[in-house]
């Protein structure tokens, strides 16, 4: 059901030499990917196919639209077709159990969600911002820097998309031994969160207690806010935090910890977890 990777042709040119090589080179495949509630079009995400079904399920959860994993009845890839009469599977049908609705409207968006944004689109802050159902601030989570410097790492060993292309995130969830419980990859960072969250409540209810979401690119808005809402108390990642990640976090009480570069990081809020 899709490919996480393709060959395309390519010339490398030398600027010293003045040579140039052609030769084939390995990339991460961008398709889209349009999530359906109901008879409602939730979003359209361009995304890695691959796990499509966490991607939807953790989607719903990140945006509040359901609790838990057990509200869905069911998911399915729609049966469209590219012009050559071949299945894409780029549609999720998504079924709510009996008795189970949205618990908030579906939010309203002004243009189709790129690879690189998770919010796009939104009309206002206000809309983006959902509530979230677990207080992330009270959760006892403590890890040692000795285990936070080792995090990059950790995730780096289950990157295999990215071995292949340089081209892919990838978000794990982690407990406090720093070992990575799941991994997801996707060539949009947010659609990684939303892979490794959606695969999470597969197994377990949420809110992910005690657990660190690991994140291979930098710490924006969205990430933080697809934390508070599946109810984990900390975001490690490799890059930078924004303003509004840090605003965010440090309104909700969750840990956030950026430029982790070992032997260093930094923490932009509640330091105090980091024992």
């Amino acid at each position: 059901m899709g490919r996480v990777t393709t060959r395309v042709p390519r010339t490398r040119f030398d600027a010293d030499s003045g040579t140039r090589t052609p030769r084939p080179d390995t990339v991460v495949v961008e398709e889209p990917l349009e999530i359906r509630l109901g008879d409602s079009s939730v979003a359209t995400t361009m995304r890695t196919p691959g796990d499509d079904f966490d991607l939807a399920l953790g989607h719903l959860l990140t945006e509040g639209l359901i609790s838990q994993a057990d509200d869905v009845a069911g998911m399915m890839h729609c049966t469209d077709v590219d012009e050559s009469g071949s299945p894409t599977y780029n549609v999720v049908d998504v079924a709510l159990r009996a008795g189970i609705l949205p618990r908030r409207p579906v939010r309203e968006r002004a243009e189709t969600m790129t690879s690189a944004c998770g919010v796009c689109g939104s009309r206002t802050i206000e809309d983006v911002t959902t509530q979230s159902p677990y207080a992330v601030a009270d959760d006892p989570l403590s890890v040692s820097p000795a285990v936070v410097v080792t995090l990059p790492a950790a995730l780096r060993e289950h990157q295999g998309a990215f071995d292949r292309t340089g081209g892919a995130h990838a978000a794990a969830l982690t407990g406090p031994d720093g070992i990575p419980r799941l991994v997801r990859e996707d060539i949009g960072r947010h659609n990684a969160v939303d892979k490794v969250i959606g695969a999470a409540a597969r197994e377990a209810l949420l809110p992910f207690r005690e657990s660190v979401l690991v994140v291979s690119a930098r710490a924006s808005f969205e990430i933080v806010q697809k934390a508070l809402v599946a109810g984990i108390p900390a975001v490690v990642a490799v890059g930078a935090p924004s303003s509004l990640a840090v605003q965010l976090a440090t309104t909700a009480g969750l840990t956030l910890v950026a430029f982790t570069r070992p032997p260093t990081f930094s923490v932009y809020s509640r330091p105090d977890r980091i024992a």
